[in-house]
């Protein structure tokens, strides 16, 4: 049809239903070359430049194959965990027994220890160490830390972000201070969901072996938290803070900076303290004193008020 078209044309018409049949000849046929050796056909191309990267029938990708994907992005050098499809850097020194759900990221040099866990979304950084048996929950963020063995970080957690540390230099301008040490998580750890643990500027966040914290707590950096400790929900400690072992914090409890906390203390709910608590005991009150005292005052401003 096209080729009688175009014959009939080589002879000139005027007649323009003619012209407008020669037009859609040519249409047609140029179509039929292009879904027969094109880019558009859904066939796998022989060319040794392309392949064919599809997730849908009907659709189908080319990229070059001297094309380097990874380019330019950042990721180069990171696989697929063989047991729960997450992503890992080469350079990370990961037990075949841990698992590493999709959409989790392993940065380079983190090291993953046997039968840990690391949930959907939780990103490890680089150096980061995870201990045995440790599970990490979904979308928690580690970074300049080290996580003891049988530790439970429920989802949200943040550890190893940078103190909020800052000075006036001479010029009266806010500079922030370096913050370049770690987190040390010990063994038996529990933190609870969106809790924040900062890493530590002149010595390293520590927090002992078998202390549970609840959800929404701050621990800011250079703090030292002793072993088997409790420290309820939205409780805030200030920077370089000190406690002692089997030391328990109610509720919104506040610790102000560089005070130091004896063992084997208790702290009432929205207590503050303000001075260092040397002796054991019970505490309540603002600012925290002996739970007896902070009683009696309670009681006597009961009757003032009446």
């Amino acid at each position: 049809m096209a080729r009688y078209l175009r014959r009939s044309a080589s002879i000139g018409s005027s007649n323009p239903v003619f012209n407008f049949l020669l037009k859609t000849a040519y249409v047609e046929e140029s179509r039929a070359f292009l879904y027969r050796g094109s880019i558009f056909s859904s066939h796998r191309i022989s060319s040794n430049h392309f392949s064919v990267c599809s997730t849908d029938q009907s659709e189908s990708k080319f990229v070059p194959r001297n094309l380097d994907v990874n380019a330019g992005r950042g990721d180069e050098g990171f696989r697929k965990w063989h047991n729960g499809g997450g992503t890992f850097h080469k350079s990370a020194c990961i037990d075949a027994t841990a698992l590493i759900e999709i959409g989790a990221v392993v940065h380079p040099k983190a090291v993953i220890s046997a039968n840990a866990q690391i949930g959907s979304g939780a990103i490890i950084g680089p150096a980061v160490t995870v201990g045995q048996s440790t599970k990490i929950g979904y979308n928690v963020a580690l970074s300049n830390c080290t996580i003891g063995d049988s530790c439970v970080i429920h989802n949200g957690v943040c550890i190893g972000q940078d103190g909020f540390g800052f000075f006036l230099d001479e010029h009266g301008d806010m500079v922030k201070k370096p913050q370049l040490l770690k987190v040390l998580i010990g063994h038996h750890v529990e933190i609870g969901a969106n809790s924040c643990i900062d890493r530590g500027s002149w010595r390293d966040t520590t927090i002992g072996d078998h202390t549970k914290i609840d959800n929404l707590v701050q621990i800011a950096h250079n703090a030292v938290i002793g072993k088997c400790c409790i420290l309820c929900g939205q409780v805030g400690i200030a920077g370089s803070v000190i406690m002692g072992d089997n030391v328990t914090l109610g509720g919104r409890v506040a610790i102000r900076d560089h005070v130091s906390i004896a063992s084997k203390v208790r702290l009432a709910a929205t207590s503050c303290v303000t001075k260092d608590i040397k002796e054991s005991g019970d505490y309540g009150g603002f600012p925290a004193v002996p739970i007896r005292e902070w009683r009696r005052q309670v009681a006597i401003n009961r009757r003032t008020q009446k």
